[in-house]
């Protein structure tokens, strides 16, 4: 049976980025299928809760997190 791949909680590294006017707080990183959790914020106020593609991520925020 295959190993089941833990979730890394990212809130207490405070990881963010912008990309076009929108700030992205990560949240969690889901290893299992790639995934990360953020909170979208524009202008100081929070849009919703969002899941994005670890690749679309940018790469110096993917070298913090190390998912191998």
């Amino acid at each position: 049976m295959a190993k089941k791949k833990k979730n890394i909680d990212l809130r207490n590294k405070n990881l963010e980025f912008t990309e076009n006017g929108i700030s992205y707080k990560l949240l969690l990183f889901k290893a299992e299928n790639m995934t990360v959790d953020v909170l979208r914020y524009e202008n100081g106020t929070k849009l919703d809760e969002y899941n994005i593609p670890f690749a679309h991520i940018p790469k110096a925020i993917k070298k913090l997190i190390k998912p191998n």
